[in-house]
């Protein structure tokens, strides 16, 4: 039989780096062969592992972003403890969770981000931070320190880089050996356990309940433990605000510095230290002796004066003054950050239909700072009633604002210089003791309730809080009632018609009978709620 002769031949073969199916063309000679051919062969064969090795490096470089873990075939691997150029030491870490379980932390392998110029210029700005507060006393290399909402980690890096190596920090997404993977609400750690907790970044402005993530950072807080947080906000009501979510602690230092790229400029440095007399987290301060009285600090005292004059004089034509001066109005979130408010509530006491002012002035005109906020529809007359139960997030009060918890007669007439398009029917009010419904008008028998003693009940100072009230007269019976009990201080915000004999728009030269209160009435009772900022209600 004769013999086959030499033949080149198509292997298949498994490339791993490259993720795929190739060929390699390998010479079939007989054993015989010449030596040159052996030598081609081996060259190949050494070229071809050097491609699979460099595919391989390749790949976990540029796809991964970090070393391999597969202990089979694994090409860039770090030591237990790695040193970075200028970046100091990085060794195994302990920290305890809450179920008192323990977890140590490998060698860090993201030696790409780690060596980033962005990445060391927060580092480096982090460290000097950092020893700045070891400066102060309010952090030694033996504290037990915790950074929260801490997406890289640098903050974290930057602590044990200079020393304090027990450090660990928290997000939604864990980034080991760094971070661990923690809801602000929900921190893994047991009561007093850190004595050292820094946010930065301002992590505080960005959460969506402050009260509780400050809540969580003071239960694992030591006593005489140090808090120190970097927010972005400048004015002193965003500021107290802040200050007061945490009952536990109180303000030993604040600064101002530079921030380190656009995204944030400028940065104010709060230090808390945790004070175990005080109050324990979550456990609401009270700013008055009594709890029918309020005070009123001086943070809103200096947005008080910010706010448009009165008008001292009666207009002739008090519709064509309102819409020259409603541009001028200055709403309290375009003069400070209302960012570190527990709740966000507005209550529109007379409502009538949805569209009257909740759908057409506050979802669309009110600045809300991208805030959520509970709303609540006070309105007594039930022709309004059935349209907001098709309405979500707004709860219906179905009963008149009023003094006390009492049956009402409830009178709806026609106003001749304001007619309404819903149904001809005029505006409500409750009807006063001593006089008797016109002959057009109707009457209906409704609950009223105690008003002040439902908003008291019903928000805190924590809250912030935006009222307004068109109650056809009864704000001069409402009003009061708010300073009697104090619950005049649980608002941030008030938005108040004042009704009064004014000139009818329908009929020149005659003034509205429906009411009996005068102008200057009505700017006494603007200008005693002015008052409110100016004395303490002690």
């Amino acid at each position: 039989m004769p013999r086959a002769s030499a033949s080149t031949g198509a292997k298949p073969l498994w490339v791993e780096g490259g993720r795929g199916w190739g060929y390699s063309f390998v010479a079939m000679e007989p054993s015989a062969g010449k030596p040159s051919f052996m030598r081609n062969m081996m060259v190949r064969v050494l070229l071809f592992g050097v491609l699979v090795v460099g595919v391989r490096f390749a790949y976990v470089v540029t796809i991964r972003g970090e070393s391999c873990d597969l202990g089979d075939f694994c090409f860039f691997s770090l030591p237990e403890s790695f040193n970075l150029p200028g970046a100091g030491k990085i060794g195994a870490s302990a920290i305890v969770v809450k179920d008192a379980a323990r977890s140590t932390f490998a060698a860090p392998s993201r030696v790409d981000l780690w060596t980033s110029k962005g990445w060391r210029k927060a580092v480096q700005f982090y460290s000097s931070v950092f020893q700045d507060l070891i400066v102060d006393g309010y952090l030694t290399p033996n504290s037990k320190s915790l950074c929260v909402e801490t997406s890289a980690g640098q903050d974290v890096f930057a602590l044990r880089e200079i020393g304090v190596v027990d450090a660990i920090g928290t997000a939604k997404k864990k980034s080991p050996p760094l971070v661990v993977s923690a809801l602000p609400s929900r921190q893994p750690f047991d009561d007093d356990t850190f004595d050292f907790v820094f946010s930065g970044g301002g992590a505080f402005d960005k959460v969506m309940r402050p009260l509780d993530f400050a809540s969580e950072i003071a239960r694992t807080l030591k006593p005489e433990g140090f808090l120190v947080v970097h927010t972005k906000t400048k004015d002193e009501y965003s500021f107290n605000s802040f200050v007061d979510l945490f009952n536990c602690c109180k303000v030993v230092k604040t600064r101002e510095l530079d921030g380190m790229d656009s995204s944030m400029p400028y940065i104010r440095e709060i230090v808390l230290k945790k004070e175990p007399g005080i109050l324990s987290h979550g456990t609401p301060k009270s700013h008055s002796n009594s709890v029918n009285k309020c005070s009123v600090p001086g943070h809103k005292k200096e947005l008080f004066r910010k706010a448009e004059p009165l008008i001292p004089e009666e207009p002739l034509k008090p519709w064509i003054t309102l819409k020259r001066n409603i541009k001028n109005i200055k709403y309290l979130p375009s003069m400070a950050d209302i960012s570190f408010k527990q709740r966000y509530v507005y209550i529109d006491v007379g409502a009538r239909s949805y569209g009257s002012s909740i759908g057409s002035w506050f979802r669309k005109q009110y600045p809300k700072q991208n805030k959520t906020f509970e709303v609540y529809a006070i309105e007594a007359d039930k022709t309004f009633h059935d349209e907001y139960k098709l309405k979500k997030r707004v709860t219906l009060l179905p009963y008149a604002a009023w003094v006390r918890n009492e049956t009402l007669s409830f009178e709806i007439n026609q106003d001749p210089g304001h007619k309404d398009v819903e149904k001809g029917r005029g505006m409500g009010r409750i009807q006063p003791g001593q006089s008797s419904a016109s002959s057009d008008a109707v009457v209906d028998q409704i609950e009223g309730f105690d008003f002040a003693n439902w908003l008291k009940n019903s928000v805190s100072e924590r809250d912030f809080v935006v009222m307004k009230m068109d109650v056809e007269g009864t704000e001069f019976d409402l009003i009061p009632r708010l300073f009697e009990t104090g619950a005049i201080c649980l608002i941030d915000e008030i938005f108040l018609e004042c009704h009064y004999n004014r000139w009818q728009r329908c009929c020149p030269g005659e003034r509205s009978s429906k009411y009996q209160k005068t102008y200057d009435q009505c700017l006494d009772l603007f200008s005693n709620l002015r008052n409110i900022f100016e004395l303490d209600l002690k």
